[in-house]
C-alpha cells in the first residue's frame, strides 16, 4: 500500500474531523394533532400518517 510522504498536522487533523457531527432532527408539525414529530413516520401522539390511521390508540 502507498504511505503518506508526510504527517499531517493536529490543526489539519482536527479541522477535517470538525465536519463530523450530528445533525439536529428535522421535525415537522403532524397534521391531525398538531404536535412536532419526525419526517415521513408514524406520529407517535396520535398514530396517523399521510392522513390514515395506522396505530389505534386507546380513547382517554
Amino acid at each position: 500500500m502507498a504511505q503518506p510522504k508526510r504527517r499531517w498536522s493536529k490543526a489539519r487533523t482536527h479541522l477535517k474531523r470538525s465536519t463530523w457531527k450530528l445533525e439536529n432532527k428535522n421535525l415537522v408539525e403532524c397534521p391531525h394533532c398538531h404536535k412536532l414529530t419526525m419526517q415521513h413516520r408514524i406520529c407517535p401522539n396520535c398514530g396517523y400518517y399521510d392522513g390514515t390511521e395506522i396505530i389505534a390508540k386507546k380513547a382517554e
